[in-house]
C-alpha cells in the first residue's frame, strides 16, 4: 500500500447535500503488512445497524473543519486520541441516501488496543489489506437504485465480516489509488431493484 500516491490527488468535493459528515480511513502498519480499522455499528442503532463502517459521523458546530470532525468522531467511537492520526490525504467526497456528503480522510494510526463506545460501536475490527485486495473476497452487483439510479454495489468478505454500501465505495477508491488492486470490469450479477442485499 503506497499512501504517497494520495499526495498529488485532488479529491472531488460534494457540496449539494443537506448535511456534512467525515470519516477517518485508519491505516495500521504491522509486520505482515498494512491493515485498515473499521467499526461494526451497534445493532440497536436506527440507521445502518450492524454494518461495517469507517469511524466518523456528522459535523458539529464546534468542529473547526471536516478533518476535525473525523478526528473527534474517531476518538468518540474507538478511543483514538485526535492528535494520534497522521492524515496523509483525502479521497473523493461521496453522497449517501441520508442526504449527507461524506469526506474521507486517510490517516496512519498507531497499532493500539481500541476501545469501542458501546452506545454506537459493537466492535472495532482490523482487517488486513492483503485480504481486502484478494479478488476471491470481492463481489459486486448492478441494480437500479432508487436514489443513485444505475449503480454497482461492492461487497468485501474478510474474516466473517462484510464491508459494503458507502464504506465499500470509499474502500474501492482507496485500494485503486494506493495498491495494484483493480475493480473487475464487470459485476458478478445484475439484480432487480428490490432484490435483497447479500450480506
Amino acid at each position: 500500500m503506497d499512501l504517497t500516491r494520495l499526495a498529488g490527488f485532488e479529491p472531488v468535493p460534494v457540496t449539494d447535500q443537506e448535511r456534512e459528515a467525515a470519516v477517518l480511513v485508519p491505516v495500521i502498519a504491522r509486520n505482515d503488512g498494512e491493515h485498515l480499522l473499521f467499526v461494526k455499528r451497534a445493532d440497536h442503532l436506527g440507521q445502518h445497524a450492524g454494518q461495517m463502517a469507517f469511524p466518523g459521523g456528522g459535523r458539529e458546530p464546534s468542529d473547526a473543519d471536516l478533518e476535525a470532525t473525523a478526528r473527534r468522531e474517531t476518538h468518540e467511537e474507538v478511543g483514538l486520541a485526535p492528535d494520534a492520526a497522521e492524515v496523509v490525504g483525502r479521497l473523493d467526497d461521496i453522497r449517501t441516501v441520508s442526504h449527507y456528503s461524506v469526506r474521507p480522510f486517510v490517516a496512519r494510526v498507531p497499532d493500539i488496543e481500541f476501545t469501542p463506545d458501546e452506545r454506537e460501536v459493537a466492535e472495532a475490527v482490523v482487517l488486513p489489506v492483503s485480504e481486502l485486495t484478494d479478488l476471491t473476497n470481492y463481489e459486486s452487483e448492478r441494480r437500479d437504485h432508487p436514489f443513485y439510479g444505475d449503480v454497482r454495489i461492492h461487497f468485501f468478505r474478510v474474516d466473517g465480516y462484510v464491508v459494503w454500501g458507502a464504506t465499500a465505495r470509499i474502500l474501492v477508491q482507496l485500494l485503486e489509488r494506493t495498491t495494484d488492486w483493480e475493480m473487475p470490469a464487470e459485476p458478478d450479477r445484475v439484480v432487480d431493484p428490490d432484490a435483497e442485499y447479500p450480506v
